[in-house]
């Protein structure tokens, strides 16, 4: 019992420290950043015809 206690604690102690790692840094912002300009120099390249 006390080693699925242990395993626990360690799985819990990583899953915290690496959610800080990624608050700490930002990067899930960093990443989603990166994403939206993948997304928009995908956009950008496609001929666009705007007629009002």
């Amino acid at each position: 019992m006390c080693n699925v206690c242990k395993t626990t604690a360690k799985l819990l102690s990583m899953t915290v420290g690496l959610l800080f790692v990624v608050y700490f840094w930002n990067l899930d912002q960093k990443l989603l950043g990166w994403a939206y300009k993948q997304v928009n120099t995908m956009f950008d390249r496609k001929p666009v015809d705007i007629r009002f």
